[in-house]
């Protein structure tokens, strides 16, 4: 079934083109052709014709998804036009490209001609959204200006145009503000100048703090660039029966199949996502504006169909009119993404086997969700919030992102309590075990971005009052270093620690036997965590105090997470094992990792004698002579992946050529069958070498799944990184050093 092609629940898609191209008066008389494209800037219903990784790469993800929406599907989406990635890198470089406010002025004027109004016209004037847009998904890091256009005297016309001078007023009070807060100065009088500063702020904001901090989190490339996209403004601002809202096809914390999201009456855009306003369940559409409701619903099941993935969408509705401003792959916990890739699995109107689910959900599945189920008769909750993101957690109080960030370093587990989260506390909450805010509701910052990361969230619990660096809830006084225990699932916030115990999540239970039924290798799962059902699951993962202090040698200074990886076990494991060769002495707390003492690198260097003499010394060395011929392929393949040959240069590898990153791989797989083969003596001989082998299995299957960071990202466990682990135990069995090694040009 070709679900990109079914859109026999709704009009045909060219009726819906023009509607959504003559929605607006005076729209559809002046349509642009292929042949006005331009450098730099492209008109949403008139893309450039490339295959859609390059599209994607040119002009952004936000952008090329509404294309999807007007072209593909003919969804109601405001007219407008997309600056491309290659804008802002020109700008970063080099300032200000020479011919764009010519572009811009083009662009304007075209997209003005179709809707009927006039950039800048006191009488009918024409207001626009600014908007960031990276080739890789950013949600809420990088800026946005809504209202653009507006000054005394469009005001003015806005004002007589709708006859409601309140709304005018409003509208232009929040671009004032928001003008000032993103671009830094007061918002110019002449539009075009407003036009410009707002978009020279999108591309600064890719450089800004927050956006550099969650790339770094998320692995993504620095010189992307973003894209902005400019489209006419709609208002959710215009009374009882307008609004805006935030929808998820299904819910991003469990992976439920029901619409799951939020809506604010009489409000614009930013309100829903910043948390500071408190908005309605999505449901209450079908008794307000049950035309709308109804509508929005069939759009959003025609968007994940068309996608085959959970998508997150934002709305606007004007009087009654439903606008769809974006669409996007969305952001899920762990557990959801196991659950949709069931589902979907089993659904005949998706096309998604058993195999697909498996090899979507494979960077799950090597390192499973648990669920924490709680000791009966433990202590009341101190209050009850929406649970946004699942999962438990403990830790204690901090209040600022400072804190967390401090807490972290020193080792202790934290929760971050705040009002409301910005994406000015990225920074905190990369170190936090847990989230609670106070305020914010599931389509928050905090929500989306807690799912995206996993991390444990509990948001809206209003009970919650902060001040001077201590929490009170419902007159529970929290000090400095209490502890907080959060249920992401279930919203329930504890005093302290909670009893309980973790098994195996459900779905994850199901992915894994279907995974042994159709013999794909994830590895074992070794999570220290019981399992329930199905019954034929992997078992628990055990590891020793001389795997830690190989992994230690290896590795030098690690946090526990990354040592868990190293060794194949449960984090709890992993940090125990820790915590005992700190206290014998053998490793000391640096950094918020753990590095060997001296007398700990002396043991690691023991271990790895152990281990020659059991072996043979010249056997080790037979073993290391025949892994160098790998071992320089695996050099090739990366310098590949990361620089593309092209006619007698070498280019830096964006990505953008699917083919030709697909040829990498498959490179990749050539080489992963042959170590395997090689691999098979070794890992009869040690059972802790098929650590190596189940690792890069998980990389593999994840970097072909589409996470580009698992060929060699350092950020993650990539098959790079756990090639090189190899390669320096390798190494150390054989008696010998990596200064050896490069010497003898491996």
């Amino acid at each position: 079934m070709n679900l990109r092609a079914d859109v026999s629940s709704r009009s045909s898609r060219e009726d819906k083109a023009v509607a959504s191209a003559t929605a607006f008066p005076g729209g559809g008389d002046q349509q642009p052709t292929r042949t006005a494209q331009a450098e730099y800037v492209y008109d949403l219903d008139c893309p450039p014709a490339l295959p859609r990784p390059e599209l994607t790469q040119l002009i952004g993800a936000k952008a090329a998804n509404l294309i999807d929406m007007v072209a593909e599907l003919g969804l109601p989406v405001p007219p407008g036009f997309a600056i491309a990635t290659t804008a802002c890198n020109a700008y970063l470089r080099a300032g200000w490209p020479a011919d764009l406010d010519e572009k811009l002025r083009a662009h304007v004027s075209r997209m003005a001609g179709r809707i009927g109004r006039e950039f800048g016209d006191p009488a009918n004037p024409l207001l626009v959204s600014v908007r960031s847009g990276a080739p890789v998904s950013m949600p809420g890091m990088m800026d946005t200006i809504l209202d653009l256009g507006l000054n005394e005297a469009t005001a003015a016309g806005l004002a007589a145009q709708t006859s409601d001078p309140d709304f005018a007023a409003d509208c232009l009070r929040r671009f004032r503000q928001m003008y000032r807060e993103i671009v830094g100065v007061q918002a110019p009088e002449d539009p075009w100048q407003q036009l410009r500063g707002a978009v020279e702020a999108v591309f600064r904001s890719w450089n800004g703090d927050r956006a550099r901090a969650y790339r770094a989190h998320e692995g993504i490339a620095d010189d992307l660039g973003t894209g902005v996209t400019v489209q006419a403004m709609v208002f959710g601002n215009r009374g009882a029966d307008s609004g805006t809202g935030v929808l998820f096809t299904r819910s991003p914390a469990t992976g439920e199949r029901a619409l799951y999201g939020d809506v604010m009456f009489h409000a614009q855009g930013e309100d829903v996502v910043a948390g500071t306003h408190k908005p309605q369940p999505l449901a209450i559409l079908d008794r307000r504006l049950p035309a709308v409701g109804a509508e929005l619903s069939r759009d959003a099941d025609l968007l994940e169909r068309y996608y085959a993935d959970l998508c997150d969408i934002e709305f606007t509705i004007e009087q009654g009119k439903l606008w769809l401003l974006q669409v996007r792959i969305g952001k899920r916990s762990p557990r959801a993404a196991l659950r949709i890739a069931v589902e979907m699995a089993q659904d005949p109107d998706f096309p998604c086997s058993r195999e697909d689910a498996v090899r979507r959900t494979a960077r799950y599945l090597a390192s499973p969700p648990l669920v924490f189920l709680r000791d009966s008769g433990g202590s009341a909750p101190l209050t009850i919030g929406l649970g946004a993101s699942p999962g438990m957690a403990t830790g204690e109080v901090a209040t600022t992102p400072e804190a967390a960030e401090a807490a972290d370093a020193a080792g202790r587990s934290v929760i971050l309590v705040r009002e409301e989260t910005s994406p000015s506390d990225v920074r905190g909450m990369t170190h936090a075990a847990g989230i609670l805010t106070a305020h914010g509701g599931l389509a928050s910052h905090a929500a989306v971005v807690a799912r995206g990361w996993g991390i444990p969230a509990v948001v809206g619990a209003d009970a919650i009052e902060i001040a001077d660096g201590m929490v009170k809830i419902d007159g529970h006084v929290l000090h400095d270093h209490a502890h907080l225990t959060i249920d992401g699932g279930t919203g329930e916030v504890f005093a302290g620690d909670v009893a309980g115990r973790r098994v195996i999540a459900p779905e994850a239970a199901v992915l894994l036997a279907w995974a042994s039924e159709l013999g794909i290798g994830i590895g074992p799962s070794e999570t220290g965590a019981e399992v329930e059902a199905p019954a034929e699951q992997p078992t628990a993962g055990t590891a020793t105090q001389a795997d830690m202090l190989r992994a230690l040698l290896i590795k030098g200074a690690a946090p526990v997470d990354q040592l868990a990886n190293a060794v194949s076990c449960a984090t709890d494991m992993a940090s125990s094992l820790a915590d005992q060769l700190v206290a014998c002495g053998l490793a000391e707390v640096s950094g918020g990792g753990c590095r060997l003492t001296g007398e700990g690198r002396l043991k690691a260097l023991d271990a790895f004698a152990s281990d020659q003499d059991q072996l043979g010394a010249d056997r080790s060395v037979a073993l290391l002579e025949a892994f160098r011929p790998l071992d320089l392929r695996m050099k090739d393949t990366v310098t590949a992946w990361q620089l593309r040959a092209t006619g007698h240069e070498s280019l830096f590898n964006d990505h953008s050529d699917a083919a030709y990153d697909a040829q990498v791989l498959d490179t990749l797989s050539e080489l992963h069958a042959d170590t395997a083969g090689w691999m098979a003596s070794l890992t009869a001989a040690f059972g802790r070498f098929s650590r190596y082998q189940a690792r890069l299995e998980r990389a593999l299957a994840a970097a072909r799944d589409g996470d580009q960071r698992y060929v060699a990202s350092p950020r993650v466990d990539s098959y790079h990184g756990v090639w090189f682990e190899l390669h320096e135990d390798l190494i150390r069995l054989a008696g010998h050093r990596r200064s050896d090694e490069l010497t003898a040009g491996s």
